[in-house]
């Protein structure tokens, strides 16, 4: 297959990627309980897809104990989380890979289980998701969203101060980078979008102010990293979590037009055929691409996500659209993705039933194309 321009060099920031296979952050449920921290098996599963010169994003990790709605998955706000990555980040750069990790906070689609004394989770304002849309709670089952609590204007700082310690502990865990969780409804895309937003502060009301959280989180993560060591995450089209805004070209033109000028090392986007943020196949017809959308307004590293083959990256990247392309499923099914592509390899299918929670199976078991070889 060759694809020259996905497996052509790319600089993103200070790194010096070889190809523009990019590991999407991808949610898996398999951190040690009940400290959240990362353990030899996550290092494992992000050193089986590391390649010398290609970025991984690691999967999202709350930045504090109140920010979380799902069992298992990785933190970045205390000692041990930050010594969990810390192994997963040392076993990655002995492989000569780059990896970044996603900071998250998941505001109102989470559930009170979860949340520190039983409280309910937070949001931009007291409007609850759909009940089209199921809660995990934290023994496992599912339960109807309860209606969060609307932030004070005076606890927002708080948050932005959650999201640049988490910065300083991903530096501390050694990572290359960090990118900001704008995206798939969860709270700081919760700020952006009217219909989850009905403040009347500062950080409600016009677009201005509904942008002004993302934009101060991602501030304060440039505080600690510099601009060019940190990622921005957006889904203009998606619906995940009981998200979208009806009309997302200004919001999120607004928002792109903002990051431009701060140097960030890439801005990230989800095509909107890929926006079920992984609880089910989204595949829409007839809807914009949103790299084709913003490839015009943002002047920096752009990669895309949602749904690629390698052809079709390929394409994408040759035709100017991105510059890299995150895979997400496929890239969970096949450890050696990157030579798969180059190579024409076929593809090991994705067992949807695996991704969440478990150990070795559907994580660590798929097989390398090598050992499928025979001898």
């Amino acid at each position: 297959m060759n694809f020259p321009s996905l497996f052509s060099p790319l600089d993103a920031g200070p790194c010096h990627l070889k190809h523009r296979v990019v590991m999407a952050p991808l949610t898996r449920m398999r951190a040690a309980r009940p400290s959240l921290a990362p353990r030899p098996l996550n290092a494992q599963y992000y050193t089986q897809r590391a390649t010398p010169g290609g970025l991984l994003i690691a999967e999202a990790s709350p930045v504090v104990a109140s920010g979380f709605g799902n069992p298992g998955v990785p933190g970045i706000w205390s000692e041990a989380q930050v010594a969990g990555w810390r192994a997963v980040v040392d076993a990655v750069h002995a492989r000569g890979g780059f990896i970044f990790l996603q900071l998250w906070h998941v505001g109102r689609v989470s559930h009170s289980s979860f949340q520190p004394g039983g409280a309910l989770p937070v949001a931009p304002s007291a409007v609850a998701i759909s009940t089209d849309f199921k809660a995990m709670t934290s023994d496992g089952k599912v339960a109807a969203y309860e209606t969060p609590r609307a932030l004070e204007t005076a606890e927002i700082a708080g948050i932005i101060e959650n999201f640049r310690t988490a910065a300083r502990n991903a530096m501390d865990a050694g990572f290359d980078g960090v990118e900001i969780h704008g995206a798939n409804g969860y709270l700081l895309e919760q700020f952006l979008q009217s219909r989850s937003n009905r403040r009347t502060d500062r950080y409600g009301g016009g677009i201005e102010n509904r942008a002004r959280l993302l934009l101060e989180v991602t501030q304060a993560a440039i505080d600690v990293w510099g601009a060019n060591r940190v990622g921005v995450r957006l889904s203009p089209y998606g619906i995940a979590n009981d998200s979208g805004e009806a009309d997302p070209m200004p919001l999120y033109t607004h928002v792109v037009e903002r990051l431009n000028p701060l140097g960030l090392a890439y801005l990230h986007v989800i095509e909107p055929r890929s926006s079920g943020a992984g609880r089910a196949e989204v595949n829409w017809q007839n809807v914009p691409s949103a790299m084709m959308l913003f490839r015009p307004i943002w002047k920096g590293v752009l990669i895309a996500a949602g749904g690629f083959t390698g052809e079709a990256a390929n394409e994408a990247i040759a035709a100017g659209h991105a510059d890299a392309v995150a895979f997400g499923r496929i890239f969970i099914a096949n450890p050696d993705l990157p030579r798969r592509l180059q190579r024409g390899w076929p593809l090991n299918p994705y067992n949807r039933a695996t991704f969440y929670g478990g150990e070795e199976a559907g994580y660590t078991d798929y097989p390398f194309y090598d050992e499928m070889a025979p001898a």
